[in-house]
């Protein structure tokens, strides 16, 4: 499809724009685990997880491939800045755990001498999914013995295959053999997949039928890991040459990812623009990324510039080998390519592990001279833009499809060439509310469709970017004001990753629900102890949206569903909110956590209205609370993964904060006897908390043992409400020690183990009532967001004593906490700042 309207340039009335994003708000985020590039809902959401964004494919914050890619043109030489195109100039034979989930026949003790061979019985090994490896990177199966072997059998039906390589990524010694024969042989290996071609000799082993791949790797001291698999394909010469553009700078803000490029005598910057504005709910819920390009001649020459970008229909499906079908046409004066599955499957599955595979992937381009979009196969599109042939298909089915756009950029000079491409996604009907399935919110008018809304956002570019570089400026200046910069790069790294995990519907009564997903713990929807450490970012800049994730929970109680005296622990599992999913209730802990929460909006809003809309339900929470929440019962709090626990002093701080939170409510409600009642009871349960908990020169984990001790981050809600209750020596005394408790890369959560999660460091480091006790304890989790060796979207619970994502055995494979809302969480500081300085304000 071609288009007609030119390339912009950076003349008088775009200079602004050149500006923004030449400097993106001075020194910000530089080095992550990972770098948000697309980032709209837990479905829609692309990474790169290598510090140069053409080192390897990008990916879902679930760790599978989502490949974008990018190639620059100039004066005929061609040059990678995004991505990788290799892997389409292969053909599968046997999947590696890169292009399928597959399972295979392993043991970690010493096999039989012919444990190779096809006839070998392997029914007494394990099975597990691949890869597999330690936990330093993400296995299917851990391994952290010295040495591993896998079988792997598989079916042929012609096994006169040509071009036939072996795939594989290992980091120790190999020995791989094919029925028996020895094919390859490495004494040591790395991370990237390696293609190795085979002999004649090695192909002859291969048989019609079953086959087997038998495979030995050692362990390594760089990290044990295994993943292998066959495709036939071309290497080498008879590959085009495509040259590695050369990073140069890579910097994150709260709403942008911004990298340049040298390529030749041509610098490019590439910038990725998620448009997460809250106080705009349509603009915050319209799926759709900016990719912004600039290029400048660096020797003062004119140079012909093209630029190819590519989005691969692998971001419309949950498993590689699903059908998709792709079709490139105009509307609305763009260039559109959009891609689906051809079953559409809509809101028929659940669970955490898994991507979108209904609705469809669009790929957007306005309209300008020369550019083409349209759909290829593998690589043809690069072999087709390398020969200057632009014959892009107007429509494709079948697997692994790439949309392509084409943008001629013309003659390069000292003004600096502008394009720019969107990436969006309409998934139709994006979750299940009890029975209901519900439209995405930028739905909520008849009428909408996706390629108006594409439109929309090509002519809202220039304001949202300036709206972006605005908000991305401030955010920056008040979180460093607030907490120093450590802090305030922790914020911009939580910001895209905290709203993303969310879905911005609008519920059957006609309320606003915004619905977070827990990616790798579980895939609970709208879990009230995910929206408590998530909360801060949400009253900060709009309490509407913390209400979003109310919402369903009080409905829940209150339309008779949910029948306890507590709230439900989540709605379901994500996307289907029918009901709760989790298998044990947390009564303290969510009744706490729906009291403090409705507090924090009253006093971020200045009224208690909305309070008063739940009043009834609220009261049986606090009637809850009175009786079971000072000391409690063994049970299960927001930190399950560290078991159950009774007495448990940290727990018992929500609850008097909870019940001081609803005599708060009364209060502003005109309700002064309740009032009075309430604020009494927690003023007294705080006094006894003061001594029962008290271990000297700390306070305990429990009320029955004084060996211990843990973070009392539930007590930030005193300071940040202004409720009183612990006098400032409580949290002295707990900062105090605190210090003295850190490891290399932060404060562990408690006595018991050496692990913690970051938000609620952020939280507990908010009870300093210095700036340099502050940043004292902040500097560990800055560290451990730059150097821990794990490449995912930011995981909120790691070691302090290593840096590394604490991973658990779930659904058949090894995860750990990644691209999880709580992150939100870390605007506690900001959030107190903010609150102290509005009640300075009323005071006044």
């Amino acid at each position: 499809m071609s288009l007609r309207r030119p390339i912009f340039r950076c003349t008088a009335s775009f200079l602004f724009l050149c500006l923004i994003l030449s400097h993106l708000v001075g020194a910000q985020v530089r080095r992550a685990p990972a770098y948000p590039l697309i980032t709209h809902d837990p479905y829609l959401s692309i990474w790169s997880t290598t510090d140069e964004l053409n080192a390897s494919p990008t990916k879902h914050w679930s760790y599978a491939n989502q490949p974008l890619l990018g190639l620059i043109k100039v004066d005929g030489k061609t040059y990678r800045f995004l991505g990788q195109e290799e892997e389409g100039r292969y053909q599968t034979v046997l999947p590696t755990s890169q292009e399928n989930a597959y399972t295979a026949a392993y043991t970690e003790s010493i096999p039989a001498t012919n444990w190779h061979q096809l006839s070998f019985d392997a029914n007494k090994w394990k099975i597990g999914g691949a890869p597999f490896g330690d936990t330093e990177r993400q296995p299917r199966t851990l391994w952290k013995t010295n040495g591993i072997w896998l079988r792997r059998t598989f079916s042929v039906e012609d096994p006169n295959l040509k071009n036939l390589f072996l795939k594989i990524s290992h980091n120790g010694q190999a020995e791989v053999y094919l029925n028996g024969e020895k094919i390859h042989a490495a004494a040591t290996g790395g991370s990237d997949f390696a293609y190795v071609p085979l002999a004649k000799a090695a192909l002859k082993a291969l048989k019609k039928g079953e086959n087997v791949l038998a495979v030995y790797t050692a362990g390594s001291v760089t990290g044990n890991w295994l993943d292998v698999g066959l495709v036939t394909g071309k290497k080498g010469s008879k590959a085009p040459v495509i040259s590695k553009a050369r990073q140069n700078s890579l910097v994150v803000t709260a709403t942008q990812t911004q990298y340049t490029f040298t390529c030749g005598p041509v610098d490019l910057k590439v910038t990725f623009t998620s448009p997460l504005l809250l106080h705009d709910l349509h603009l915050l819920s319209r799926p759709v990324s900016y990719v912004s390009f600039q290029a400048t001649s660096t020797d003062g020459a004119t140079h012909s510039t093209d630029l190819y970008f590519g989005v691969s229909s692998a971001l419309a499906v949950n498993i590689p080998d699903q059908e998709v079908t792709a079709q490139a046409y105009t509307s609305q004066n763009l260039g559109l390519v959009k891609a689906g599955t051809t079953q559409q499957p809509i809101l028929k599955t659940d669970g955490d592990d898994r991507r979108i595979d209904w609705g469809h992937v669009y790929l957007a381009v306005p309209d300008v001279v020369g550019a083409k979009v349209g759909v290829s196969r593998g690589t043809q599109a690069i072999d087709q833009f390398l020969k200057n042939a632009l014959l892009a298909s107007a429509s494709a089915t079948g697997q692994n499809l790439m949309m392509d756009a084409f943008l001629p950029l013309g003659k390069v000079g000292k003004n600096v060439a502008q394009a720019f491409v969107m990436v969006g996604y309409d998934d139709v009907e994006s979750v299940q509310f009890f029975g209901q399935n519900l439209k995405p919110w930028w739905k909520e008018k008849a009428g909408t469709a996706m390629e108006l809304e594409l439109a929309q956002a090509a002519k809202d570019y220039k304001v949202i970017m300036q709206q972006c570089h605005n908000f991305d400026k401030k955010m920056y200046a008040d979180a460093k004001a607030a907490g120093g910069e450590d802090y305030a790069n922790l914020c911009v790294l939580g910001y895209r990753q905290a709203i993303a995990a969310h879905k911005l519907v609008k519920s059957p009564q006609g309320e606003l629900l915004f619905l977070s997903k827990e990616n790798f713990s579980g895939a609970a929807m709208n879990t009230v102890d995910v929206t408590y450490p998530s909360a801060p970012l949400f009253l900060l800049y709009n309490p509407d949206l913390l209400k979003g994730m109310l919402n369903g929970i009080f409905y829940y109680s209150e339309s008779g569903k949910w029948k306890k005296p507590f709230p439900a622990h989540d709605l379901g599992t994500y996307p289907l909110a029918n009901g709760v999913m989790y298998k044990e209730d947390m009564p303290v802990e969510e009744a706490g956590n729906m009291l403090i929460l409705t507090a924090a909006i009253a006093k971020a809003e200045g009224n208690a209205d909305y309070a008063k809309k739940h009043w009834k339900t609220l009261t049986i929470w606090a009637d809850f609370l009175s009786k079971e929440g000072f000391d409690p019962a063994n049970q299960l709090c927001t930190d399950d993964f560290a078991g159950h626990l009774a007495r448990n002093a940290n727990l018992s701080v929500k609850a008097i904060v909870g019940l001081r939170s609803y005599g708060l409510l009364a209060q502003m409600l005109g309700e002064k006897d309740v009032a009075q009642k309430f604020n009494g009871m927690a003023e007294g349960m705080a006094k006894n908390w003061m001594q029962l908990a008290n271990a000297g020169d700390h306070y305990a984990l429990t009320f029955d043992d004084r060996s211990t001790w843990s973070q009392k981050y539930n007590l930030v809600w005193d300071t940040v409400l202004g409720l009183n209750l612990f006098p400032q020596e409580v949290r002295d005394k707990e900062v105090a020690y605190y210090l003295k408790m850190q490891n290399d890369f932060g404060l562990p959560l408690d006595s018991r183990k050496t692990y913690t999660k970051s938000d609620w460091i952020i939280w507990t480091a908010t009870l300093a009532k210095n700036q340099q006790d502050f940043a004292a304890l902040v500097a560990p989790v800055a560290r451990f967001s730059q150097e821990s060796p794990n490449r995912v979207p930011l995981t909120d619970w790691h070691e302090t004593t290593n840096g590394r994502q604490v991973v658990f055995g779930q659904y058949g494979r090894f995860m750990g906490f990644q691209a999880r809302s709580v992150v939100g969480g870390y605007f506690m500081k900001l959030l107190a700042v903010k609150m102290g300085e509005k009640e300075k304000l009323g005071k006044k």
